[in-house]
Parts: C-alpha cells; structure tokens; sequence
C-alpha cells in the first residue's frame, strides 16, 4: 500500500473516530401561552447525558422553521425551556394538531437528537359573530313555523374549546333551533313560534347567545333586530270600465 493511499485511510479513521452521527428522539407536551422561563423537560436527563457536558459540546437547537426563537436549552441545568409565549392560533391556525419541531446538536462527536413539541390548545379566545347586530325584515303575514337562517358564531380554538351550543334570550315569537351539518358546522336558524302583529311591534329586539365548551366557558353574543313590515295589499282599479 503506497504512502498516500496509508495517508488517506488514516484520515478517513481519524475522522470517523470523531464523527459518530446518533438521533433519539424526545417529545414534549405543553399548553399555549406558556410564560417566558416555563420548564417544559430536561433534555440531558431524557437522553441520559450529563449536564455539564452540554457546554463543553456546544449544544445547541436548531430548526429548519421561523420558530426557533420559541425555545432554548439552558447549557447548565439541561432544561428545554420557553424563550417566548407561543399563541397555537398564531402560529397553526385551526389546525387539529400544532407541533414544533427542532434538533439538538452536539458536537465532538456530533449527535443529533430530534425534539417534537405538541401546543395544546387553551381557552383563550370568545365566540364572536360575523356582525354584532344581526337584522332581518319578516312580513307580519308570516306563517307560524317559519324559518330564517342567521349565520354561526366562530371561535378560533379547537376541540372542546370551541363552539358547542347556542342559546336565545327569551322573547314572544321566535324560539332557537340548532342543527348539526356534515361538514362539522352548526345550522342556526330562527323560528316563528307565534305569529307577528305589526300594530303592536313595529320592531323586536333580543340577543343570541353562543357558548364553547372550554373551562371556563365563554360566551359571545349578537343583538336580533327584527323589523316588521306591513302585509302588501293589491292595487285596486278605480275605473268602473276596464276598457276606456
């Protein structure tokens, strides 16, 4: 074996003595909102390194997403920790499931250990309404059993926390009726319970109420302004001779 072929297998030895690339690895699982220094595990401890080892090796956490700013190891305890408040709606929109991923890195020799980290989905937001006064303009002709659709409330939480029922202030012609669709909303319509009588009630007003299902619960609501318009009646003909 010549000189530079010996040369060259030492290097390849030498290098990999130095390099041995292993991953494990770690999920975690924290609620959103979470307060800036909050613990979510040890790291060293679940990969049964030493902790005053961490700085020796350089680690460090890396991601391929905008999001690394979210959280940091602490070099000296080990900790995986919450550098910032994460917001799940934020940051995953409606999605059912919300996870970060990142990669810590060793070095000498290098390890790479991947870390997931599941947001749970809190109750911090209201069920808000498209518009906070809803109308609608019914003739007073209008028969008992009518229906009038009005559009659901949305909550940008998820699950439990979401929408889950709607109830209607107490009032003397209209009662609430909810419906399940298939594609996962809700039908929400008004119903004429007891027939209008203009000359009493030019106008009605009562209030929709939606409630999620979180701990504790919220609460949105949105104002009903009914209008009621007279019965139209046919143009009489006054002239005696349909054929002038």
């Amino acid at each position: 074996m010549d000189l530079k072929r010996k040369s060259l297998l030492s290097f390849v030895f030498g290098f990999a003595l130095c390099v041995s690339i292993t991953t494990a690895d770690l999920s975690y699982s924290v609620p959103e909102e979470m307060r800036p220094g909050s613990i979510v595990g040890n790291i060293a401890k679940d990969l049964g390194l030493e902790a005053r080892k961490l700085f020796t090796r350089k680690a460090r956490i890396d991601t391929e997403e905008n999001y690394q700013h979210y959280c940091n190891i602490d070099l000296k305890t080990g900790d995986f920790v919450i550098r910032e408040k994460i917001d799940r709606e934020e940051l995953c929109g409606e999605k059912v499931s919300c996870m970060l991923k990142f990669e810590l890195v060793l070095e000498s020799p290098l390890e790479l250990h991947r870390i997931s980290l599941l947001i749970q989905d809190v109750n911090d937001n209201t069920p808000v309404f498209p518009k906070e006064t809803i109308k609608l303009e019914i003739r007073e002709s209008a028969d008992k059993g009518a229906r009038y659709r009005v559009n659901e409330a949305h909550d940008t939480d998820i699950g439990q926390n979401t929408v889950k029922q709607y109830s209607l202030q107490k009032n003397d012609h209209f009662v609430l009726s909810v419906r399940d669709d298939s594609d996962g909303s809700k039908s929400v319509e008004l119903v004429l319970d007891k027939e209008l009588d203009r000359e009493k009630e030019h106008d009605l007003n009562f209030m929709l109420i939606a409630v999620d299902g979180g701990v504790p619960q919220r609460s949105g609501t949105a104002n009903i302004h009914v209008t009621v318009n007279p019965t139209s009646t046919p143009t009489l003909n006054l002239n005696p001779n349909p054929n002038p």
